[in-house]
């Protein structure tokens, strides 16, 4: 595997000890609704990835089988997303956790990680693709329907709502509103799973730059005061861990293209 790129933005305070971490975990997973690993070990590699270790908490993750899978997939999926430079290596990246993650849905069928994680992978690797091969490979009801089964499992993951609004809106803006219903897409629904993801989160840096996002796709410039304050409140965020630090750097830049 390429050698991954470090996080930029090293820094003590994202730095848990195990029993502060388990202190801060609710507050820190309120976005993927991640239980608390009762596994010292697995609870250190979660440490390595809130701290930024990114690479570190997926070799750790990975060396604890599958009590590690869900670990793992984040810390591939937030490198592949965030810091990655080469589409190459981003989307092998996205790849392999969507494949972990097929695996995860057989093994444990009733755990959201493995429905959540397959829809963020597909999702990600549907971006780089023209409409014709998206079509052809028929991406957009897989994440779609994997994005419904984690909130069969789970109804209040923050994540999955936004995923599955980003969803709606995302198709809407590639193809149209008619078009877009042959898939599933509804300007409606999504508008209603990015209000979920901010009433369950509403702290959250990144939910409100996606929310921002949606809402100037399928409301358009009479959605544009509310984006831009979505946006400045979450580039003001003051971030707990590497991972939120992440989601506020990509709402500045985020704000600066919406001025």
């Amino acid at each position: 595997m390429a050698r991954w790129v470090r996080f930029p933005w090293p820094d003590a305070g994202y730095v848990h000890e195990p029993a502060a971490l388990r202190r801060r975990w609710k507050r820190l997973h309120v976005g993927d609704a991640e239980p608390l690993p009762r596994d010292a070990a697995l609870l250190a590699a979660w440490a390595k990835l809130h701290a930024g270790e990114f690479r570190a908490a997926y070799d750790a993750a990975l060396a604890l089988g599958p009590a590690g899978v869900t670990l793992a997939n984040k810390a591939q999926a937030l490198q592949a997303t965030y810091l990655e430079r080469t589409e190459r290596t981003r989307l092998a990246m996205v790849d392999e956790v969507a494949r972990r993650a097929l695996a995860q849905q057989k093994a444990e069928p009733a755990n959201p990680a493995g429905w959540f994680w397959h829809a963020y992978a597909l999702g990600r690797r549907a971006e780089s693709l023209d409409l014709l091969k998206l079509v052809a490979e028929r991406l957009a009801p897989q994440v779609r329907q994997s994005l419904e089964h984690t909130l069969k499992l789970a109804p209040k993951h923050p994540e999955a709502h936004l995923a599955l609004a980003t969803f709606h809106a995302e198709a809407i803006a590639r193809v149209g509103r008619l078009l877009a219903m042959t898939e599933g897409a509804d300007a409606v629904k999504g508008l209603a799973h990015y209000r979920q993801a901010l009433a369950l989160n509403p702290a959250s840096a990144i939910v409100k730059v996606e929310v921002a996002r949606g809402l100037l796709i399928l409301e358009g410039e009479a959605a544009r005061p509310e984006a831009r304050r979505l946006l400045a409140d979450a580039a003001r965020h003051v971030p707990a861990d590497a991972i939120e630090r992440l989601e506020v750097e990509a709402a500045k830049l985020a704000l600066q293209a919406a001025v």
